[in-house]
């Protein structure tokens, strides 16, 4: 897709219509779902059981597409005859390259050396979301299916409500996990040597660059494709834990399990997103390439990819209606195993009355 993208840019730069910019949208929402629904599921992956090789130079190779598709964008947001239809294709074509290498960022972000963490690093500044890295590997992986976590999603809590926490909370934290590491060593939260400030400082060089190239224009364009490929991560984010509660056993947290993330082996999605929807074996084994991450069919099971499942997690109640019953299924029909925030307990409550009572039958009140 980066590579389609890179190409569409470019042809629109050179002359093609404009139209084409949304030939990426059109692919992500409609054409890679129906290709998951037609290719069906994958149970081994790509290079399976190759822990090197050329799989695993892909998203370092996604890097490079990524930059020559953002600075091609770059000229063509700065043109003054650039129609508003055409600037939105062109928000949500970067965008959803930008979406896409967050992903490639959380794969390379996971591997240990420097060399790594400043891949990541450049990676995430066209989002905007340089802080990402900091707080998914040293918070959400430690705090992930609980309260506490702002990147776990909770039974009843919908996409556009989670969609603010998870931003913030996730932004907070990375800044507090900076903070805590800095004062070991004696150094203020506002050192040089700070993640946080190092991967924003580029994406402020960013929006600056553009602000020069076409004034408040092209500015807008880097504010608005950045928040576009947060929105996606997010909702990747959204899908892979909600619902699902790690429990306290003899006061204390139980270790992250298999059954606290959703999994899904549709092929294309897999691939496209290497295999992020493996998230069981990630959260088990978060050092392990992509390509070698194991399919547990035991672990709660998407019913597609996460590329079909946009469509519901945009529309709370369509998610609700596809979600909650699958929750409730793993959690024994206890809304007490299910990550539900004490105030919408008994709103749970009255929908779900007999599982609410006596972990009965699922079906919601009327």
């Amino acid at each position: 897709m980066p590579a389609l993208a890179s190409l569409l840019v470019l042809a629109v730069c050179l002359g093609a219509p404009t139209l084409l910019l949304w030939c990426v949208p059109a692919l992500l929402f409609v054409v890679i779902p129906a290709l998951d629904a037609l290719l069906g599921d994958d149970p081994q992956g790509p290079g399976a059981g190759q822990a090197d090789g050329a799989h695993a130079a892909l998203p370092w190779l996604l890097l490079p597409l990524q930059w020559a598709t953002f600075a091609a964008a770059l000229a063509l947001a700065a043109r003054p005859s650039l129609s508003a239809v055409a600037f939105a294709g062109l928000v949500a074509t970067v965008g959803a390259v930008n979406g896409l290498a967050i992903v490639a960022a959380h794969e390379i972000g996971h591997h240990a050396g420097a060399l790594a963490a400043a891949a990541a690093r450049f990676a995430l500044a066209p989002a905007c979301y340089g802080h990402f890295r900091i707080e998914h590997n040293r918070g959400h992986h430690r705090r992930v299916a609980t309260l506490s976590d702002p990147a776990s999603a909770r039974l009843g809590e919908g996409f556009w409500r989670f969609l603010p926490r998870s931003v913030a909370g996730g932004a907070v934290s990375a800044w507090r996990i900076e903070a805590v590491r800095l004062a070991r060593v004696g150094r203020t939260p506002w050192h040089a040597s700070n993640e946080c400030l190092q991967s924003h400082a580029v994406s402020a060089m960013l929006v600056a660059t553009a602000w020069m190239l076409g004034n408040g224009h092209v500015a807008l364009f880097v504010l608005l494709q950045a928040a576009y490929a947060v929105s996606l991560l997010e909702a990747i984010n959204y899908i892979e834990h909600y619902g699902l509660k790690r429990q306290t056993i003899d006061g204390k947290l139980e270790r992250c399990a298999p059954r606290h993330s959703w999994n899904c082996d549709s092929r294309l999605s897999n691939r496209l997103l290497f295999n992020l929807q493996r998230h069981s074996d990630h959260h088990a084994h978060p050092a392990r390439r992509y390509q070698t991450l194991r399919a547990d069919r035991d672990s709660p099971q998407l019913p597609i990819g996460y590329a079909g499942l946009m469509w519901a997690v945009y529309l709370p109640p369509v998610w609700f209606a596809l979600m909650d019953r699958r929750v409730l299924s793993y959690c024994a029909g206890s809304l007490a195993q299910a990550n539900v925030h004490p105030s919408d307990v008994q709103a749970l409550q009255r929908k779900w009355p007999p599982v609410a009572a006596s972990g009965g039958a699922r079906t919601p009140a009327p």
